[in-house]
């Protein structure tokens, strides 16, 4: 009964429109303060506190930032001109440019809103500029950014590894394959869509363009390079990784592209705290909510009520993944994994499910959230950039949905999609 009364709490204050960390905090509060129980009330700054401390957690406002310094220093645009020069030529032409782009910036921001305002406007303008299909050119736009979170370097596997105490490292590792996938699924159906469409293609591979850009693109490409060979070399840890991120896109844009001037710094920053601070915010009502959780055995009580409709494990992890995209429809993707983490991460361990493998089902299941109305983050901010409406977005985006749901089926049914990889390096 006190699980049915929690969750159902926070069902309610969130359906009456209040933001989800405001949700959590006062779900807590309220629950211990209609027991009378007041004392406990003062764990609440403690909770809220520890639950922004950790050292894994350092690394999300420095990726935030990377990706901000990116956007705004002309590495964006390098890297679609190689883009551009590697896979124009293919059918569907700037279509298939927008993934392949996409997926070399997900080795340096880790952020899929980051890829969708930032390297998402060069994109569109490109497409329009060749006189791309509006509708065409939005869905692509919106369905490849959400390859940054799950490809390495993640700021939703950071936080995922904050809560679990799963290895960072494993888990950006076990994002890879994954992530490439997600880019391939992407560009056939691209390919499909501009077949059917009769899209037009460029004709060759120009050599000599390939060459320029690249000499152009290197630095920028060199970014998750330096970020997954520091990381796995030992020379910084995951979490290190992001302040050496931002400061490699620092040195690229003032000193080498020498594109953002002392004075654009106040700027970024102040979007990078913006940023940072509702991430965090989200994070630290989380903190207590999670102790009410487990205070009052709900975890357990979760399990138990599993348990008992099946002990299959298959049906389960379908369960979780049914409930994950439900979720994702309504709320983004970071409220998606500090909600469910407590309630479903129990159930994946008691029934063997590997951990890793369970991060990046659920990251997968909030970026197809990001893309489904009514409250999909990269739908809206591609909406807003492209400046068309919401629903005529969204019916755009089907035949991309269906290639990122199949890959994320894929990992769910293939556990070694995930996991082969770190436990290649790190060992089962």
């Amino acid at each position: 009964m006190t699980t049915f009364l929690i969750l159902g709490a926070l069902v309610l204050l969130i359906a009456l429109g209040l933001p989800v960390a405001v949700s959590l905090g006062l779900t807590a509060a309220g629950f211990y303060v209609l027991q009378g129980d007041f004392r406990i009330l003062e764990m609440l700054p403690q909770r809220m506190f520890s639950a922004t401390t950790g050292f894994t957690l350092l690394a999300i406002p420095f990726f935030i930032l990377a990706g901000n310094l990116m956007n705004s220093g002309g590495i964006t645009t390098r890297i679609f001109r190689f883009a551009d020069a590697c896979v124009g030529h293919l059918r569907g032409g700037l279509g298939q440019v927008n993934v392949l782009a996409s997926l070399f910036f997900s080795g340096m921001s880790g952020a899929a809103v980051a890829d969708a305002a930032g390297l998402g406007q060069v994109e569109l303008k490109a497409m329009a500029d060749k006189g791309y299909d509006r509708d065409f050119s939005a869905a692509i736009t919106a369905a490849s950014s959400t390859i940054g979170p799950v490809f390495p370097p993640s700021i939703p596997f950071v936080l995922f590894s904050s809560m679990t105490g799963v290895s960072v490292a494993q888990l950006f590792l076990a994002g890879v394959l994954p992530g490439l996938l997600m880019a391939l699924s992407l560009m056939a159906a691209v390919w499909i869509v501009a077949t059917r469409n009769k899209m037009p293609r460029a004709e060759r591979i120009d050599w000599r363009e390939i060459w320029n850009s690249f000499r152009g693109a290197a630095l920028s490409l060199l970014a998750p390079v330096i970020i997954i060979a520091g990381i796995f070399g030992g020379l910084f840890t995951p979490t290190e990784a992001g302040v050496a991120a931002s400061a490699y896109a620092l040195i690229l844009s003032m000193v080498i592209y020498r594109e953002i001037r002392p004075r654009d710094l106040v700027g970024i920053l102040w979007t990078t705290l913006q940023h940072t601070i509702r991430v965090m915010f989200v994070i630290a009502a989380a903190g207590f909510f999670g102790w009410l959780l487990v205070h009052q055995r709900v975890p357990n009580a979760v399990i138990s009520s599993m348990l008992a409709l099946t002990d299959n494990p298959a049906i389960l992890l379908g369960i979780v993944v049914f409930i994950l995209l439900i979720l994702g429809m309504f709320l983004e993707g970071i409220a998606v994994i500090v909600l469910t983490v407590p309630l479903f991460m129990p159930v994946m361990l008691e029934i063997g499910v590997d951990p890793v493998q369970f991060g990046v089902i659920m990251i997968m299941c909030s970026m197809v959230g990001l893309l489904t109305p009514p409250v999909g983050m990269v739908l809206f901010a591609v909406s807003s950039v492209a400046g068309m409406p919401v629903g005529q977005l969204a019916r755009a985006l089907k035949p991309y949905l269906v290639g990122l749901v199949l890959v994320l089926l894929a990992v769910t049914a293939i556990p070694s999609v995930s996991t082969w990889l770190p436990n290649l390096v790190f060992g089962p």
